[in-house]
């Protein structure tokens, strides 16, 4: 039998290393699926509900394998229905390729059924490389550069494969003019900046006396080299929130996550230090960041357009986050003084102790902080987290305490809804051995994950470690939005956006087959934490949680605090709750025994 034009492309991707692709089926992209079933699983083929979840699951599997992700669609709407995800995999800086299916050659400019300008529309997600295939002999250079430039530029690429193109004979360029021959491989090459540009770095950071670190995604494969320099310098670091995983929280001079969902300590860091250190930090909230002129800056980013574009640096190192630091650490000296690190392990101490104390603070029905709280002690020490947009984001990077060898991540730059569940997915196909636990609100359930349920049901019998849990915060509200409208527009909380119906998710997954947990009483958050993280199948841990504990943010301005006392004044259904819960919160920084337990 001849090799098809889809026959040759799964067998080039399976050259290139692809190994799993995530999507849905239609006659728009027939002929590669006929294909992967005639290749004997060489390439895995998970089927997602929806193809937007396909394409979380292609930038999760990025994210947490370290290689190409790839998601698969039909013409039409099955490629529409991809962007949000590839937005996720792009803003994130993820290699990811879209494969997509499209009329027929000869209808194309008919005005026909499903025939959308797919080259057009993904003109700006898939900016670096997209193209549309005319002739068999273009496959293979088309393969080649959409999944060399995604590795090499850790963008999103996308190929388009008319419908009949797929079904024809395959055929290699001919050796004539106008043809193109292209090779297979792509191996990362070390980055390091000049000894020159080094030796300046360590000038700056040797002269500073308060120096502070922000690390981000790009340090993720750099946590020994990031602390070893830390340690040299007697920095203080705060952690982006896609960085979450590169310092484990139990280290005393860690502050945590930086920005509306950061810590206070973080907060203290920027603002009284003389020197910042970035490392692989697309970080985008300035007003979080060292006042111009305060501090002296370095930073080091392996992608040159990201320099000097949150704060006015003094210098830029262009270079892997890893080499670059380990080339700088014999420059520096150690630094003698203790005052300044002191001074941060010590807020850094009372920070943990105030979390303790505003988990522990009376909520109807469940504090949300004490379902992040009553987690943290019990995560397997090689779990995966994944976590989604909203304000259960908030506990996630402020409660959950990170150690080493633990990964996690979410939606970071788009901050799209809907990707904890996928997430999970892909990271449980990445790493079948290891335990898994996504945080999610209802609203992002609702939206289309509880739909993502069902492919976890199909799937879970595979994975040799059954440890998969999905914890629903379910307060019947669009929440983290509900407080946006009060703290940042001074708006009364409007029912008809923010309402949720509430849903039993707990009594869907045992529809489906997996084992479902209901908790409206904190005392038996503990139990079933244990219960959940032990089951022998995957668990929905559905929480009834109270909306009206406020997601603080680590520091006030005066604009803020009008528009809450604004929101309050015009007549908020919840004011009465919302009050109390927002008093115990801000008391309980000074009042160590407000709220009880």
């Amino acid at each position: 039998m001849a090799q098809t034009v889809g026959d040759f492309l799964v067998a080039r991707l399976y050259s290139w290393g692809v190994r799993r692709m995530f999507g849905y089926p239609g006659d728009g992209i027939n002929g590669v699926f006929g294909a992967l079933g005639r290749a004997e699983d060489k390439i895995e083929f998970i089927q997602a509900r929806q193809e937007e979840m396909a394409a979380f699951m292609a930038s999760a599997h990025a994210k947490f394998s370290g290689e190409l992700g790839v998601c698969i669609a039909t013409s039409g709407p099955g490629a529409t229905h991809l962007i949000t995800g590839l937005y996720d995999a792009r803003m994130d800086h993820q290699p990811v390729l879209a494969i997509v299916g499209q009329q027929a050659r000869a209808a194309i400019g008919g005005h026909y059924q499903q025939e959308v300008d797919l080259a057009a529309l993904f003109k700006d997600v898939a900016g670096e490389f997209v193209h549309q295939a005319a002739v068999p002999a273009q496959i293979r250079h088309l393969i080649d550069r959409a999944v060399r430039i995604a590795l090499a530029k850790r963008t999103v690429t996308a190929l388009i494969l008319p419908n009949d193109l797929q079904e024809l004979t395959y055929e290699e360029p001919g050796r004539v003019h106008g043809t193109v021959h292209s090779g297979v491989g792509y191996r990362r090459p070390k980055v390091v900046p000049h000894q020159d540009d080094l030796r300046a770095a360590a000038d700056i950071l040797n002269g500073g006396e308060r120096v502070a670190m922000l690390v981000g995604a790009g340090a993720l494969g750099a946590t020994d080299a990031v602390i070893a320099v830390s340690d040299r310098l007697r920095a203080g670091a705060a952690k982006a929130l896609l960085g979450k995983a590169v310092l484990p929280d139990t280290l005393p001079w860690v502050t945590g996550s930086i920005g509306l969902l950061g810590t206070e300590p973080s907060w203290k860091l920027m603002q009284e230090c003389d020197t910042l250190l970035m490392i692989g930090s697309g970080f985008p909230y300035a007003e979080f960041l060292p006042k111009e002129g305060q501090a002296r800056g370095v930073q080091i980013d392996i992608d040159p357009a990201m320099m000097s574009l949150r704060y006015p640096m003094d210098l830029g190192l262009v270079g892997d986050a890893s080499e670059t630091l380990q080339a700088l650490l014999p420059l520096l000296k150690q630094k003698r003084k203790r005052d300044w690190r002191s001074g941060i392990e010590q807020n850094v101490d009372q920070w943990w102790k105030l979390l303790g104390r505003r988990a522990h603070m009376k909520a109807k029905p469940v504090n949300p902080q004490l379902v992040a709280w009553e987690l943290s002690t019990r995560l397997p020490d090689d779990v995966i987290l994944t976590s989604d947009s909203g304000s259960c984001a908030n506990w996630y990077a402020r409660d959950i305490k990170i150690r080493k060898g633990m990964m996690g991540s979410l939606s970071g730059g788009l901050a799209s809804m809907g990707a904890a569940v996928p997430y999970a997915i892909a990271a449980k196909f990445a790493h079948p051995d290891r335990p898994v636990v996504g945080l999610v609100g209802d609203g992002a359930m609702q939206m289309n994950n509880m739909a993502e349920l069902i492919t976890v049901q199909k799937y879970w019998k595979s994975w040799p470690d059954p440890r998969f849990v999905i914890c629903v915060y379910n307060n019947e509200d669009l929440n983290q939005v509900t407080w946006e409208q009060r703290v940042m527009e001074g708006d009364p909380k409007f029912e008809a956006s923010q309402r949720l119906p509430n849903v039993p998710y707990h009594g869907f997954a045992e529809l489906i087959g997996l084992k479902g947990i209901f908790v409206d009483r904190p005392g038996d958050l503990g139990q079933a934490w244990d219960d959940a993280l032990f089951s022998d199948r995957p668990v929905v841990l559905e929480v009834k949680t109270d909306p009206d504990v406020p997601p603080l943010p680590p520091h006030f301005t005066l604009r803020q605090v009008k528009n809450f006392a604004t929101a309050l004044a015009k007549g908020d259904p919840n004011e009465t709750k919302v009050i109390g819960g927002t008093v115990r919160q801000v008391l309980s920084s000074v009042l160590p025994n407000v709220g009880g337990r």
